[in-house]
């Protein structure tokens, strides 16, 4: 099994802080030339990428990185799918706020998060953690049945940081970048 993960391009909200979550918040520029940058960087690795399963979580940001990618790539850019269990964790209330705003808010809820992040739920309907999180990604790359490139979002890739055994607060404070891809096969996973 080999993937090639790639987390959408920046958005504004992303600049800025904010919790997108499950908000559907496009690219901005550097976003768009992150995922060029990262399509490019793929038509090496894969040549002509004959063989792969091209799947993205179906929000904007990561549909609007993988045409890039795929344009760069030289490939049909609208040749691939999408799978709903890679969509971004769900920060329920807390969406389109920055820390600094929730301290002002709820700020024994935002140290309640600071002293255990993996398992912590915010407030709101469809609030998720990245324990319950890490059940959706579960599912879905237990379905992989062959070589893939994925764009999906931060949230993911440390649910797949974790099923690869990673401690909890380690899969959830480290950095996930944008304009890198993170390469996963039967001998872990590292940063290209």
């Amino acid at each position: 099994m080999r993937i090639y993960l790639i987390r959408h391009g920046e958005t504004d909200w992303n600049a800025e802080g904010r919790l997108q979550g499950q908000k559907d918040i496009p690219l901005n520029g550097t976003g768009r030339g992150q995922a060029a940058g990262n399509g490019r960087a793929l038509k090496t690795l894969l040549g002509d990428a004959a063989g792969f399963d091209f799947v993205a979580s179906p929000l904007s940001r990561t549909r609007e990185t993988m045409e890039i990618l795929r344009g760069a790539m030289g490939i049909d850019p609208a040749a691939y799918r999408t799978d709903r269990r890679l969509v971004e964790v769900s920060f329920g209330d807390w969406e389109g706020h920055t820390l600094p705003e929730l301290m002002e808010i709820a700020p024994e809820r935002v140290r309640e998060r600071a002293r255990g992040k993996w398992d912590f739920i915010p407030p709101g309907e469809a609030a998720e953690s990245y324990e319950i999180l890490c059940w959706r990604v579960g599912s879905w790359l237990a379905d992989v049945r062959g070589p893939t490139v994925c764009v999906a979002h931060g949230g993911v890739c440390r649910a797949l940081f974790r099923l690869h055994g990673m401690e909890p607060e380690e899969a959830a404070g480290t950095p996930i970048h944008q304009d890198r891809i993170l390469s996963i096969d039967e001998t872990g996973m590292r940063w290209l």
